[in-house]
């Protein structure tokens, strides 16, 4: 109990943060080399899943290239003026401290992952995480170009809470590093008492499902209670289909990277008003105007009177 009356560093933080982020891709690169090497005894080792994983981290080599260079300088520089400006208070940076930070970033993060489904200009960049047809490690580094950027309006209500920005930006890190070790189906179900409180591999190939009664649940991070409160959870019962609704059947890293925002600007591309505009940045993904809609059934009716004649 001691340990989480202790005051820790600005430098602490930092240096906490770092050290978590740096093992954990080690530790998650160990993990995939065994995930490897078990699909290989089973003879479920393919070419396409060696490709897919290289598509990966490439990816992930895209997004750390947008984000660290321009988003990291901008959140720092938001994060810290609104800690000095803006915070109701400011909070001392002990272990209660952090534990709490924790439970508040992993609440903020189940509403951002939510949003990134239902708002199709951020699903425009999320659904390069999810097009991957296959589950391990390495889908868990399938970036989209623009997945740094609507946290902040998510996890900034912490900062003006009065948590500390390097504790923010190190809990935000851990909950996504717990989130980067369920991407496995090396893992069957945990036992009940645990399923029903934690995140687990089997609630999250669950959210990865393109499966009809799998599609948007189990947003959570590390609490699966978020989901069952907020009326999003799924048990893992049917076999899981993994991917998008239509495939993008690639593994090309420049269509999965791009492939979200290229549909996303042809559907702007075909607006006829300001309002069709808008819905296609900002009603849930496969949102149609309502005269498309129309001339769809108009012609799908037609089609099949034809058919009948």
């Amino acid at each position: 109990m001691d340990m989480l009356n202790t005051l820790f560093s600005e430098a602490d933080l930092y240096a906490l943060e770092l050290w978590i982020g740096d093992w954990s891709f080690v530790i998650a690169l160990v993990v995939f080399g065994l995930e490897l090497l078990r699909l290989a005894i089973k003879k479920m080792l393919s070419w396409n899943i060696l490709g897919d994983a290289v598509t990966n981290f490439i990816t992930l080599a895209a997004f750390g290239a947008i984000n660290i260079v321009v988003l990291l300088s901008a959140y720092l520089l938001i994060y810290f003026y609104v800690y000095e400006h803006f915070s109701i208070t400011q909070l001392p940076n002990t272990g209660w401290t952090l534990l709490g930070c924790l439970l508040l970033a992993d609440m903020a993060y189940y509403w951002e992952h939510r949003f990134a489904h239902r708002v199709n200009v951020a699903w425009s960049t999320h659904t390069v995480h999810h097009s991957s047809p296959h589950f391990n490690i390495s889908v868990a580094y399938r970036f989209g170009p623009l997945d740094g950027f609507f946290p902040i309006f998510f996890h900034l209500p912490l900062v003006m809470l009065g948590f500390h920005p390097f504790m923010v930006f190190l809990c935000e890190a851990i909950v996504q590093i717990y989130q980067t070790l369920l991407h496995t189906e090396a893992v069957g179900k945990f036992p009940r008492p645990i399923e029903a409180v934690m995140n687990t591999p089997s609630h999250h190939r669950v959210h990865h499902g393109s499966n009809r009664q799998y599609i948007d649940k189990n947003y959570a991070g590390i609490l699966i209670i978020w989901d069952r409160m907020f009326g999003t959870f799924a048990r893992e019962e049917e076999k899981v289909r993994y991917g998008v609704l239509p495939p993008i059947n690639s593994i090309n890293p420049i269509k999965v990277f791009c492939h979200g925002y290229w549909k996303l600007f042809q559907q702007l591309g075909k607006s006829r008003s300001v309002s069709d505009f808008m819905g296609y940045l900002f009603k849930p993904p496969g949102w149609q105007p309502a005269d498309v809609i129309a001339a769809k059934q108009a012609a799908k009716k037609a089609a099949a009177e034809k058919a009948t004649a």
